[in-house]
């Protein structure tokens, strides 16, 4: 079987024990298989040597006995050291052509790593969960200054008097690991007839121009060729949530503004820390998306063609974010006035009714496609926490665009069943690994949008990333027991 393995060493310099490269334990020169031939050749070669049962004492044979229950138990890995990470990731750059496309062979139902890493993977998961009375008390939290927040900037800014609210991110999307403290608000204003245009050529970004003009409330904001000036809306929106934050019986604070951020971050001191992001939004009604996800959101034969059709006939948004100092012009728009495209919504959506199935995870047996993103999320926060200079622009949203890319090709729900959590968190982490290595993890809805160039990551970074990640699943996760 094709493995993710080192180059064959000669027995001088084998180790004695250590995991092989596909997960399984190697078998030093005195290891036995339970059940194998060799093992029971062994049995009978002591039987010879030693004479039969009948002419042995009981204690001897009870002695003999416990012996062999002993040598029939599987033997177990070392934890690798982190020295030992460090020689297998030099040893992974070294591999041959031939040995590195055997590398990249996704992992088979038939190996080990469905039996010792499925118990640590699901000990894993029940640390990952959030008690239902935190969860509780940081909602009740979030939804107070929510609506204070919303109450506020409806009646002080008349272009947000009609402003809609959607909660998104993971919190809402129920895969949101450790605790509460991380909370996404987007604020959207709605507006029709208008005119988008791509800013810049990966489909990411647009500028909002009114079309066929009419009286609407966000006339201050428009330039003389009728463009919406983003970066004026936004910092009106902030100054009118940063009013509120005194009147709330909460302790908050306003976080600094990011550069080319479109949220305004409140730091909410409870038991623990929460963070609230407001980001600014507009809906965009329109009879089509951008043409840019034209070969985008392949859900076709995952959720079906209804379900895409339906999406697709939804409002969509864009958030007041930019690339770079903010300053870089095209077609008379700098790009602190551009708009980036969201479908958070749609992502919400999927996430609550991911099943091929329409009923999946509504009775037993369910399927474990949550479960392996949270895995992926907590695998990337660790590696950040473990290699901050290499891993600081990854994030959470690498990993979810990473799984819906995943559940579009594999598209069966038995293909996700949680009793294979072992092997189908394995196929996921292989997903992942080689869009590192090709530099390449397109936007789920607009394929020309690379996330990892866009990220600020470049593809030296993104390759060792990979072979982080290639040693962890390759050696029972030793960052999951750290």
């Amino acid at each position: 079987m094709p493995g993710r393995g080192r180059p064959r060493k000669t027995a001088a310099e084998s180790p004695r024990d250590g995991p092989a490269a596909d997960g399984t334990p190697e078998k030093g020169p005195g290891a036995k298989e339970p059940g194998s031939t060799k093992l029971r050749s062994c049995r009978k070669t002591e039987e010879r040597s030693g004479g039969s049962a009948e002419n042995e004492s009981p204690a001897k044979e009870r002695k003999k006995t416990l012996s062999k229950k002993k040598d029939t138990q599987a033997p177990v890995s070392s934890k690798p050291t982190c020295a030992g990470a460090q020689n297998q990731l030099a040893s992974t750059t070294e591999n041959s052509t031939e040995e590195t496309r055997a590398l990249r062979n996704p992992p088979k139902k038939s190996s080990s790593l469905e039996h010792s890493p499925n118990k640590l993977l699901r000990e894993t998961l029940e640390n990952l969960k959030i008690k239902k009375i935190h969860r509780s008390e940081a909602t009740k939290c979030v939804n107070d200054i929510q609506e204070a927040v919303t109450r506020h900037v409806s009646k002080n800014l008349h272009w947000c008097k009609d402003i809609k609210v959607l909660r998104t991110g993971s919190h809402y999307e129920n895969v949101k690991i450790c605790d509460s403290d991380e909370f996404d608000v987007m604020m959207a204003v709605s507006v029709e007839r208008v005119d988008i245009q791509p800013f810049g050529d990966d489909g990411a970004f647009y500028s909002v121009a009114m079309k066929r003009h009419q009286t609407h409330v966000l006339d201050k904001f428009l330039n003389d060729d009728k463009t919406i000036r983003a970066s004026e809306m936004l910092q009106e929106f902030r100054e009118s949530v940063k009013e509120v934050t005194n009147k709330l019986p909460y302790e908050v604070t306003v976080e600094r503004k990011k550069p080319g951020c479109p949220a305004v971050t409140l730091k909410v001191m409870q038991d623990k820390v929460i963070s609230l992001d407001f980001v600014l939004g507009l809906e965009v009604h329109s009879s089509s998306w951008p043409s840019f996800t034209v070969d985008g959101f392949k859900i076709d034969k995952w959720l079906g063609k209804t379900v895409k059709t339906e999406q697709k006939r939804k409002p969509y948004y864009l958030v007041s974010k930019y690339e770079g100092s903010g300053q870089r012009e095209l077609d008379g728009v700098i790009a602190k006035d551009a708009w980036r495209i969201s479908f958070s919504h749609v992502e919400k959506f999927i996430l609550k009714n991911h099943g091929l199935s329409k009923t999946c995870c509504e009775t037993r047996p369910t399927c474990c496609r949550k479960q392996c993103l949270k895995l992926l999320k907590y695998l990337v926060q660790r590696l950040k926490e473990k290699y901050p200079k290499e891993a600081a622009k990854l994030c959470s949203y690498h990993a979810k665009t990473t799984l819906l890319h995943s559940c579009a090709s594999r598209v069966e729900d038995s293909e996700w069943a949680t009793d294979q959590l072992s092997h189908c968190f394995q196929q996921l982490l292989h997903d992942f690994e080689e869009h590192l290595r090709r530099y390449q993890l397109p936007n789920f809805f607009i394929p020309s949008h690379n996330l990892l160039k866009s990220a600020g990551l470049d593809n030296k970074t993104c390759i060792l990333l990979a072979n982080h990640i290639e040693f962890q699943r390759n050696n029972n996760f030793p960052l999951f027991d750290e």
